[in-house]
């Protein structure tokens, strides 16, 4: 049973500082379809506030050739350490996954300009068959990588 559960992460070097970039994330998510609208179509607040932990997010994005929709609440956030969790409650995801969390904490790089985004997801399939979601670590890859090129491009 313990083999449904599972974990992926990876890390992505950024040129935006990370308070800037966690900024994006919490409090203005609805912005990102504006910088990566070939994945991202869509981030709605249905419930709460924007940047606050128990508000829930509406996502609707564009995801291995598919239009798919997630509803996320705002699990942790924490701004001193520029990290925010979403925890699936409703969409596409839970199709394939019990349960589904998404982490993204970006800290400023030792030294020099820029920072390191770490996304860890983990997840509980419900069953054996269904593939590690890793084509969807690399979408949230891709879209870093948006909000980066968008943020270091606001600075210039």
């Amino acid at each position: 049973m313990s083999s449904n559960h599972g974990k992926v992460e990876t890390d992505v070097e950024i040129k935006a500082p990370a308070t800037k970039f966690h900024e994006v994330l919490a409090h203005r998510p609805h912005h990102i379809s504006n910088v990566s609208s070939n994945n991202i179509q869509g981030c709605d607040l249905h419930e709460g506030e924007w940047g606050t932990v128990g508000s829930v997010v509406y996502w609707n994005y564009f995801h291995d050739g598919k239009a798919k929709v997630s509803k996320q609440l705002i699990e942790a956030l924490d701004a001193e350490k520029n990290l925010i969790t979403f925890k699936v409650i409703e969409g596409d995801l839970l199709e394939h996954y019990k349960s589904f969390k998404i982490t993204i904490h970006a800290t400023p790089k030792a030294h020099g300009q820029g920072s390191i985004v770490h996304c860890t997801m983990e997840y509980e399939k419900h069953h054996g068959d269904i593939e590690d979601p890793h084509t969807l670590l690399q979408f949230a890859v891709d879209v870093s990588k948006d909000i980066d090129a968008h943020l270091t491009s606001a600075q210039a």
